[in-house]
């Protein structure tokens, strides 16, 4: 049965949270039809045993066999929510389930498909969190269309359609705003909400995730600009580096016929190297194209997003 308002909360090993974020929820989400789906991904800990013993009627608890890490944790959330809007938070007590029916009542009047949080007054260590998250957050907005301050903070909420159109996988929860965006939302706010400092547990996260945030950036990067046109980013390359490298040969090809020794010379590599190089990239580019092709056709997905479809034979009023 469709509800209101979904909760999505993803936990790895939160055992001493558990009690309290529940706790926490039945206080701060009230006279709302909503359901709290619980991702367990994977923990080793009592973090399972913990939510079944101090479960409400409106929990859900979805189990990992193994880790898989937080951006699964969330698809899976997503995939089971009922909800005709979800909201997506941590399990460490840092997020303040208070700030729901806040956004909930701003995303609907205000009729954003997503809807952001940004922890203004961050509780986290400046060296090991704010730091790679600042520059993260740089990086992002720079190379990106998406405006948002804080691509960190879990705490957001969606419009069902928007949230459910999400290709999460690998660790792509950092560009949920980016993603959105690619699958045609066009309204993405965002809202400052609180921030606690984490009493219980540990940080799953280290200076160690600012690389991987970069690699993910570059993912998104070709998402936005070549993910149904491949070949025009490895073609193009492909085809400046190959005539290069023809360039080169022609010139070296002369100088033999003319009698000179071309055996040996770093510009014969570096001619035999950029014509390699060039036909490897248009190779690549044509087997992308085929892929993408493929990813298209056989899920029966289209190239576009249509926002609204008047037949104005049908409304003659219209445009009179």
């Amino acid at each position: 049965m469709m509800k209101k308002l979904s909760v999505v909360i993803c936990l790895y090993n939160e055992e001493e949270n558990v009690e309290p974020l529940i706790k926490s929820i039945d206080d701060a989400i009230k006279g709302i039809d909503f359901e709290v789906i619980m991702v367990n991904d994977g923990s080793t800990d009592n973090t399972e045993k913990e939510i079944t013993v101090h479960s409400r009627p409106w929990l859900k608890l979805i189990s990992f066999r193994k880790n898989y890490g937080q951006s699964a944790a969330l698809a899976a959330g997503i995939d089971y929510a009922k909800g005709e809007y979800i909201a997506t938070m941590d399990g460490d007590l840092q997020n303040d389930p208070t700030d729901i029916p806040m956004m909930l009542s701003k995303i609907e009047s205000d009729k954003w498909d997503l809807l952001a949080g940004y922890r203004e007054n961050r509780k986290d260590n400046f060296i090991i969190r704010k730091l790679p998250s600042l520059l993260a957050n740089f990086l992002i907005r720079g190379t990106t269309r998406v405006k948002i301050k804080d691509y960190g903070c879990t705490l957001k909420i969606f419009r069902s359609n928007a949230a459910k159109d999400l290709s999460l996988y690998g660790e792509l929860h950092r560009f949920i705003p980016v993603l959105a965006s690619l699958e045609g939302a066009t309204n993405i706010g965002q809202v400052s909400v609180k921030h606690h400092h984490r009493l219980h547990g540990k940080s799953k996260y280290g200076m160690g995730r600012t690389l991987k945030v970069m690699s993910d950036l570059l993912l998104m990067l070709f998402f936005r600009k070549y993910m149904v046109r491949p070949m025009h980013l490895f073609g193009s390359a492909g085809i400046i580096i190959t005539l290069a490298g023809v360039v080169i040969n022609l010139y070296l090809l002369v100088l033999k016929i003319m009698g000179h020794d071309i055996w040996g010379k770093p510009l014969l590599m570096l001619g035999v190297m950029l014509l390699l190089t060039g036909i490897q990239l248009i190779t690549i580019g044509l087997i992308t194209e085929v892929l993408m092709r493929t990813y298209f056709e056989s899920q029966g997905k289209k190239p576009y997003n249509i926002k609204s479809i008047v037949d104005f034979e049908s409304n003659p009023g219209q445009g009179s």
